[in-house]
């Protein structure tokens, strides 16, 4: 669990004599983000990656594990599982059979265009199809994640 206080004040003694502005240069975090967590404004710790940042630069004995316990992501002298995003696109069922009809049409139109029978003049043989129609399957199912991500919802998306 988060202890902002503790975090807070491991933070005031890893900054040590230097401005807030001056630490958050040095270390690559923005002082807005350092101030608020000195002032335990967050709610929630800092990721793995800020605290390694913070921890780079640290004074006065800081370790990183001491602020990875103070975040909560070491619990018992173990690393606590990373929390995964609350919403992340995934296929649904509908995704999966609208890319299934998508793949067939492309197909259809490949060989009915003679598309798929010649590659660099020589015959395709099965083998090689199927490793095309898997390559269009992964760009198909790419794409529509990607599409998805567009469309996270605001109280998702990363500042």
């Amino acid at each position: 669990m988060f202890d902002k206080k503790e975090f807070a004040r491991l933070l005031e003694l890893a900054k040590g004599d230097r401005s807030i502005n001056e630490y958050a240069k040095e270390c690559g975090v923005s002082s807005a983000h350092i101030s608020r967590l000195l002032r335990c404004l967050l709610d929630t710790p800092p990721n793995p990656e800020t605290i390694k940042k913070i921890a780079s630069k640290a004074k006065n004995g800081v370790t990183y594990e001491d602020l990875m316990k103070a975040a909560g992501h070491i619990l018992n002298g173990t690393q606590a599982p990373e929390p995964s995003r609350p919403w992340q696109p995934t296929l649904t069922e509908k995704d999966k059979k609208d890319i299934a009809k998508e793949l067939e049409k492309l197909l259809n139109d490949l060989e009915h265009s003679e598309g798929l029978a010649f590659f660099n003049g020589e015959p395709l043989d099965e083998e090689t199809k199927e490793h095309i129609k898997n390559a269009l399957k992964l760009g198909l199912e790419i794409a529509k994640i990607k599409n998805k991500q567009k469309y996270t919802p605001r109280k998702y998306r990363k500042s």
